[in-house]
């Protein structure tokens, strides 16, 4: 997860960048991502959901035209921005209709980073309370209010199943959610998730019943170099199909193209596998 360790690893690599030349020259600013061939027209905009617990910004994009598959989309430690904007339109773009929420609506409405901040002192200091309001019984409450909302949602094909994304503190979420509705859920993918291996996680495995794909930071795994396996027990314990992968060379937080460790090659890498493993939906 996005901690001081991590947050550590990201600045030496950055450190050691700049001194070869190579530069972070665009570390924080956002990256232009790929537009999928034959694209749909899409339509975007903000809306509001009522939770148990209040009310929850987000972003809502679908394309034009007919019924699709829904995803929910949980965002990073630095919460619903421009970035995770355009990777939902990436999304929608591919026959999706997709809902990014702020996770943080208990505390603060978004975006709430400025452009190139890092997990520095003050974000850590802001945020920290934040998330202490996130519990699996919290995060429980809103998937399954994130679920009803799109699944009323005239975009949406409730024939189909529901996808749901994480990334950094949002894969744990992503967990939460197909337990919540293990009869909605059928796809989840994470990317550079934190604590996904935790007991109470692995213990809610048996619940869910979803095609899963778990892409790895290679500094992540060399951290916590077991929890790749535990993961692929419980999942083939639970006969769920699980791809579960490290990848080389990359960084936590390497998915979101306003990352200072963006990897655009294995950021698109991952992008593919996540769009094969929406298949099933």
């Amino acid at each position: 997860m996005c901690d001081e360790l991590t947050a550590a690893d990201n600045e030496s690599f950055l450190m050691t960048r700049r001194e070869f030349g190579a530069g972070a020259a665009a570390a924080g600013a956002l990256a232009l991502l790929p537009v999928p061939a034959n694209a749909a027209e899409i339509k975007g905009h903000d809306v509001t959901i009522t939770t148990p617990d209040g009310s929850c910004d987000a972003y809502f994009v679908a394309p034009a035209k007919g019924k699709h598959p829904a995803v929910i989309v949980w965002p990073d430690i630095f919460g619903l921005r421009p970035a995770f904007r355009q990777m939902a339109d990436r999304l929608a773009q591919s026959g999706y209709a997709v809902l990014t929420v702020n996770q943080f609506y208990r505390s603060t409405k978004t975006p709430f980073v400025t452009p190139g901040q890092g997990f520095d002192d003050a974000l850590k200091a802001k945020v920290g309370p934040w998330r202490a309001l996130l519990t699996p019984d919290a995060t429980t409450r809103d998937a399954k209010a994130f679920i009803a909302w799109i699944d009323d949602q005239k975009e949406v094909d409730r024939k189909r199943g529901i996808g749901s994304t994480g990334y950094c503190m949002g894969g744990p979420m992503v967990m939460y959610t197909a337990a919540a509705a293990p009869a909605r859920v059928h796809g989840g993918a994470t990317f550079h998730g934190g604590g996904l291996a935790a007991e109470g996680l692995l213990a809610l495995v048996p619940t869910m019943k979803a095609h899963w794909l778990i892409a790895i930071a290679e500094n992540d795994d060399s951290r916590s170099p077991d929890d790749k396996d535990k993961l692929k027990a419980a999942f083939a314990a639970s006969r769920q199909s699980a791809e579960i992968e490290v990848y080389k060379g990359t960084m936590h937080g390497w998915c979101p193209p306003d990352s200072q460790v963006y990897n655009a090659a294995e950021a698109n890498r991952a992008w593919d596998r996540l769009l094969a493993t929406f298949k099933v939906l």
